[in-house]
């Protein structure tokens, strides 16, 4: 089969690879859309995030759906041809934080496009059969490829504990931004203000749910201490601390964008004198079937914020297409048919 190496930072490559074999508790499954994440690009530019390091080739893509090819003779309800969605993280299932439902914390997660573990730029991959999401056929592939940042949305949602008519400002209007503002209006809020310095995701704020968006590169956030919940989106410094100072006293911030500097001074006395909840999360559990179903039942429109497809022959150019036009970008998606 082919596959997509990220060889070196800015150099993707094809190889000829030999098929993977699903073992008896395994799907072989033929890879058919394929969104590129932020941390894709990160990968591509920098070689690195954080601790994790590129050392040798690495296909790259998590956010993934495809259609069974093949199945592990100890698998059960599947079967060649169904299509399915794949959560792209397989903890261990043995530790407290996986018995007790947590287990995007296990530390011993295999997760796609994390050296060394491979990702999903490939004609086929394998994966337990846990992790895959039967799609109902009004969801396409491509919508399929969206559940992993949908889910990122949801659990935002979840950790904001959304409560009916909350009034919910959302720092950062890129794709998991506006994904997190469909959940939280599907959780209930009734008044929703995203930020932004780009045009094109503050408009298609407007289209999925927003009351109010603000271009912060010339208008002010107004009304401090107003919101019930602030979610930042942005990974910025400057907004996350801002998020503090926006929340009403005894509300609720999450964090969700990781922050190049990684660590900086925060306010706590401000969290301490507002008695603030502060939440930070770090992917999702037990959200693929549901963020399915929001995007089936038509309360999630994800396939709007596809703004460019190309096709897996031309992976590489993508690559460099959504690093030279970042500002015009909300989700590329990656199609193999």
């Amino acid at each position: 089969m082919k596959a997509a190496y990220l060889k070196e930072k800015e150099n993707i490559i094809f190889k000829n690879i030999d098929k993977p074999e699903p073992g008896p508790n395994e799907v072989l499954v033929k890879v058919k859309s394929v969104g590129l994440c932020g941390s894709d690009m990160h990968y591509y530019k920098h070689g690195k995030i954080g601790d994790y390091v590129v050392e040798d080739p690495l296909i790259l893509g998590h956010e993934s759906a495809g259609e069974v090819e093949k199945i592990g003779e100890k698998v059960e309800g599947l079967k060649k041809g169904d299509r399915v969605a794949i959560e792209p993280g397989v903890p261990c299932g043995k530790c407290d934080y996986c018995r007790t439902g947590k287990y995007n914390l296990c530390p011993d997660v295999i997760f796609m496009a994390t050296p060394p573990i491979d990702g999903a730029f490939a004609e086929f991959v394998t994966s337990p059969p846990e992790y895959l999401f039967k799609l109902p056929e009004n969801v396409s592939f491509e919508e399929g490829a969206m559940v992993e940042p949908l889910a990122v949305g949801m659990n935002a949602a979840k950790k904001a504990n959304i409560k009916l008519g909350d009034k919910v400002l959302i720092l950062g209007a890129g794709a998991i931004g506006l994904v997190t503002l469909q959940a939280v209006k599907a959780a209930g809020a009734a008044d929703i203000t995203v930020t932004d310095l780009n045009e094109l995701r503050l408009g298609k704020a407007i289209n999925t749910g927003a009351s109010t968006v603000i271009n912060v590169e010339n208008e002010e956030i107004p009304e401090p201490e107003t919101y019930d919940v602030v979610i930042e989106t942005a990974g910025v410094k400057s907004t996350a601390q801002q998020a503090l100072k926006l929340v009403k006293r005894g509300g609720r911030v999450v964090l969700v964008g990781l922050t190049p500097e990684g660590t900086f001074s925060f306010p706590v006395n401000q969290i301490l004198d507002k008695e603030l909840t502060v939440e930070g999360i770090f992917r999702y559990a037990n959200l693929y079937q549901r963020a399915i179903n929001l995007i089936s039942s038509g309360m999630i429109d994800v396939d709007t914020l596809i703004t460019d497809r190309f096709n897996f022959e031309d992976v590489d150019k993508a690559f460099v297409h959504a690093d030279q036009n970042a500002n015009k970008i909300i989700k590329l998606v990656v199609n193999f048919d």
